[in-house]
């Protein structure tokens, strides 16, 4: 079976501004990150906040600067969470939404919270016009121990993870379906080696339909991401070189038949493999 996955979303993303705030009389911390639509551990963070939480009537709180998706036409909970690498339940859960099947409405606001494993990784952002990377706000929040080392410098161009028949190439496939990346045909337990020297940002398997999933950073804002694998041979936060053996082929998740899914993204941005791989072997 050839995976297709959900329209890819087509919203964007923008920050919302950090602002100081007055405490109400009897209010709870809880009751301030409803009130202005931050994550409530954001809030602690930004405040320097310590268990119980008590808060005198008129004290002053800093609401910290939170990334927001601005909702496109066609959008859904689900392509959403894929393009930012976390659970729909998550998004749901962080949005409090309610609505019967979380039906979203083009301009809509959504909280993008920050993942365990896409914190500093793959939410890097363009500084300005010219390029240049740094962390997307609120990635220094808390100590960058879910990030790992830095990666280290890339080794000539991303090469493929395995030789295979592609069978199912990037982008729409008719019917609103779209594939963020390629899907490569391959015997049952073969290696799938690293396509670029980086850290292991992710080994897991909580993103639904990818079964186990490996996300590795690479140096200049580039993640590659490495689905239905049999199992996964590295860990996070360690440093892989290319051409390293990281998992096996698998048909874990939404597939029947052995392959890989097998993705590049440019910060949030899936982009076309094939355009940047070298010959397939």
């Amino acid at each position: 079976m050839v995976t297709k996955v959900p329209l890819a979303a087509r919203g964007r993303v923008a920050t919302s501004g950090a602002r100081a705030v007055r405490v109400r009389k009897g209010e709870t911390l809880y009751a301030i990150s409803r009130r202005h639509r931050v994550p409530l551990r954001a809030l602690i963070d930004a405040n320097g906040l310590t268990p119980p939480y008590r808060l005198a009537a008129g004290a002053r709180l800093r609401v910290p600067e939170v990334r927001v998706y601005i909702v496109g036409p066609g959008d859904t909970v689900y392509a959403i969470a894929r393009r930012f690498f976390m659970s729909p339940a998550r998004l749901v859960r962080e949005n409090r939404m309610t609505n019967a099947g979380h039906r979203l409405i083009p301009g809509q606001k959504l909280i993008l919270p920050r993942s365990r494993w896409t914190r500093g990784a793959i939410g890097a952002r363009p500084k300005g016009r010219g390029g240049g990377w740094k962390p997307a706000p609120g990635a220094a929040a808390r100590p960058p121990t879910t990030v790992g080392p830095a990666p280290p410098p890339r080794s000539g161009a991303f090469r493929w993870p395995l030789r295979g028949k592609v069978l199912s190439a990037f982008g729409a496939k008719g019917g609103g379906l779209y594939n963020d990346g390629i899907n490569i045909a391959a015997p049952l337990g073969a290696p799938v080696r690293a396509a670029q020297s980086g850290v292991v940002a992710y080994a897991g398997n909580e993103l639904r339909g990818y079964g186990n999933l490996l996300l590795i950073r690479h140096s200049g804002g580039w993640v590659s991401a490495y689905a239905h694998t049999s199992n996964i041979l590295v860990a996070k936060g360690q440093v892989v070189r290319r051409g390293q053996t990281v998992a096996r082929v698998g048909r874990s998740g939404a597939v029947n038949r052995p392959q890989l899914h097998f993705e590049l993204r440019r910060g949030p941005r899936a982009v076309d493999p094939i355009r940047y791989l070298g010959k397939n072997g």
